[in-house]
């Protein structure tokens, strides 16, 4: 009754059937409903977690009418409760919240390796199926090399002729497009934007077509200056096969290599749209309307931003025996208060060490209830130095159209309640809630509020087709007819970052927080722009500008995975400024990073490698940019090099 059992507490009302159903089993069993769960005995805990069976209970309460009934009822305990409201749920938030009590874990019986253990007797040249593919690109290309000669008889050998051209030829591809690095097991789930496209990539390589458009978005995420020759040559061999390649891209490398350049600007959002230039690389970079090409003459480049860094901690964070995945039980110093760059060839162990391991472990520490489990370590040193961490990746700020900017930064909030306190508001009696789309009253309630209807597609992805009955506006005609300053709700929403701010510049504290958005170079996108519209890099952004928003404490650690995706060499020094900004007071910011721009301005680097997979996890070396540029073993050393000197 006092929300001892915390899912229901936070996400059920207190008094509920099943709440009473728990009050009257733990009456029957002796259970003190105030005694801490962990001096329970073994026998009461078993009764509340996994229920009692078939057995019934009379429980008292009041049906829909409010009338006293009594009902006999069997109690299925705790853990098949959450389980049936998992499956059963239709509610994002419900399920994100039961999932804060699940945890993954390697499976008993077959250790992870998915199969029964009469599928994996069966072996070749000493490997079950399992064995290969838990092998690298890169190994299991040499094992594929060398297993004709080991097979037996000349049977065998006819037999896996074909299969193993077929094979070595896509493992091939895969190594082609600088992804020898990854099993052959590893689960979608866990690829990034720039692997997935890469992999989409090498299959159309194998496909051998002529006369395809090809259309790339970034496809140089995730990658390292290294690889990236192999990438471009082969984009280069899709287009001597007779194709035309399109790639919307950032990369310096990628657009010198590129045989025709669009350069789009001048500026971003509605102030962009117009092709600048386009040529040749040599065209765009004698053009003087070009800002792209006066980064690629080196007419502008990225200097360190201007900000002077206060902090005085001395205080570092240490993970000792990192050993999870490819890292080779490494220790790995965090200096905090400082902007630490953490690089390396892309499969050297870099989202291993920060996300899986120091993020998670760190959040396990101020989060007992964390889904996560951290990766394998022996313990991490300097905890008592920082009092928060968060991990700004670039998944979605939200799944459904009414998620946006405005509402993920808490900008919503006070645009309802300026609505709400206007004369014609308060004539009508509207309250902020009758501006919330999330509300009954305001909204459209054919969409929802969302603005679309969403169509299932049976067998094909579903589609949103506008709203007939709003017209995309999100709320009904008497919400509409409420203004602020000649707008409404709908007319403001659909302003820019950059036109609400000069729009609400009476309003210091609404202002300021979204300023913080145009900070992070996201002036351009729309206070009401659906969430599924926004890109990865664009939903990182706004979750860092939203926690600029916040009241600082100086001592949290902020973890970003490659927030350059998506950014113009324009863009990067706002996003260093306000990085830079964050730890001028205190705070620690750790990006993975592959953008030497980026590296060279950090205060420390730590150079995971020395390659991909098996062959990397260790320490290359550490240190200022200046420093690692020196390191001749140093793969990001030796291209950061080319950019200081």
């Amino acid at each position: 009754t006092e929300g001892g059992i915390l899912p229901f507490a936070r996400m059920f009302f207190h008094d509920t059937w099943f709440s009473r159903v728990i009050t009257t089993v733990a009456q029957v069993y002796d259970i003190n409903p105030r005694l801490p769960l962990g001096k329970l005995t073994k026998n009461q805990m078993d009764v509340l977690l996994n229920g009692t069976g078939d057995k019934t209970y009379l429980v008292k309460g009041q049906n829909r009418f409010g009338d006293l009934t009594t009902i006999e009822e069997p109690y299925r305990g705790i853990i098949p409760e959450l389980k049936q409201r998992y499956v059963e749920s239709e509610s994002d938030f419900v399920r994100a919240e039961i999932e804060k009590y699940m945890r993954e874990e390697i499976c008993a019986e077959c250790r992870g390796k998915r199969l029964k253990k009469e599928a994996l007797t069966v072996t070749v040249d000493g490997f079950s199926i399992a064995d290969v593919t838990d092998l690298s690109v890169r190994d299991s290309l040499e094992w594929i090399s060398h297993l004709p000669r080991n097979l037996s008889g000349k049977t065998e050998e006819t037999i896996a002729a074909p299969i193993v051209k077929e094979i070595a030829s896509r493992l091939a591809f895969l190594d082609a497009v600088g992804l020898n690095y990854l099993t052959l097991a590893r689960s979608a789930t866990t690829l990034s934007g720039g692997e997935a496209q890469r992999i989409r990539l090498a299959s159309q390589i194998g496909s051998g077509l002529s006369g395809v458009l090809y259309v790339l978005d970034e496809p140089s995420i995730g990658l390292h200056q290294k690889d990236n020759i192999m990438l471009i040559n082969t984009l280069k061999k899709l287009r001597d096969l007779g194709n035309t390649v399109i790639v919307v891209e950032h990369d310096r490398e990628t657009i010198e290599s590129a045989d025709w350049i669009v350069d789009f600007g001048p500026g971003a959002g509605e102030h962009g749209g117009a092709i600048v230039a386009q040529g040749s690389a040599r065209d765009i970079k004698v053009n003087t309307r070009s800002l792209t090409g006066k980064y690629l003459t080196g007419e502008k480049t990225i200097a360190r931003p201007n900000v002077q860094n206060t902090s005085v901690l001395s205080q570092t964070l240490t993970v000792v025996g990192a050993s999870q995945h490819n890292l080779k039980h490494i220790d790995v110093l965090f200096p905090l208060g400082k902007l630490i760059a953490v690089t390396g060839v892309s499969g050297s162990g870099k989202s291993t060490l920060i996300v899986e391991t120091l993020y998670r472990a760190l959040h396990t520490h101020f989060n007992p209830f964390a889904k996560e489990k951290p990766g394998t370590h022996d313990r991490i040193n300097g905890l008592e130095s920082i009092d928060k961490v968060i991990l700004i990746d670039q998944s979605p700020i939200g799944r459904t159209p009414r998620s946006n900017p405005a509402t993920y930064t808490g900008a919503f909030s006070p645009i309802r309640e300026i609505f709400a306190n206007t004369q014609e508001a308060r004539l009508r009696g509207y309250l902020p809630g009758r501006f919330s789309f999330n509300v009954r009253g305001g909204r459209c309630e054919a969409c929802e509020g969302e603005g679309q209807k969403k169509i299932e597609m049976q067998f094909l992805s579903d589609i949103y087709v506008t709203c007939d009955e709003c017209g995309g506006k999100r709320y009904n005609a008497e919400t509409l007819d409420v203004q602020f300053h000649g707008k409404n709700i709908s007319q403001v929403l659909d302003m820019t970052i950059t036109d609400a701010r000069e729009f609400f510049i009476h309003h210091p504290s609404l202002s300021e927080k979204l300023k913080t958005i145009e900070d992070v170079g996201l002036g351009y996108i729309h206070l009401g722009q659906p969430a599924p519209t926004l890109s990865g890099g664009e939903a990182q952004r706004v979750k860092l500008a939203t926690e600029l928003s916040k009241r600082a404490t100086g001592r949290t650690l902020y973890i970003l995975d490659e927030p350059t995706t998506g950014l113009h060499f324009a863009d990067l020094e706002k996003l260093l400024s306000v990085l830079h900004r964050l730890t001028q007071v205190g705070n620690t910011v750790v990006v993975i990073e592959h953008n030497l721009d980026v590296i060279k301005n950090a205060d420390w680097i730590i150079d995971l490698g020395p390659d991909g997979g098996d062959a990397g996890g260790k320490i290359v070396a550490t240190g200022a940019p200046q420093h690692l540029a020196q390191v001749k073993h140093s793969y990001t050393g030796q291209y950061l090099k080319k950019i200081i000197e």
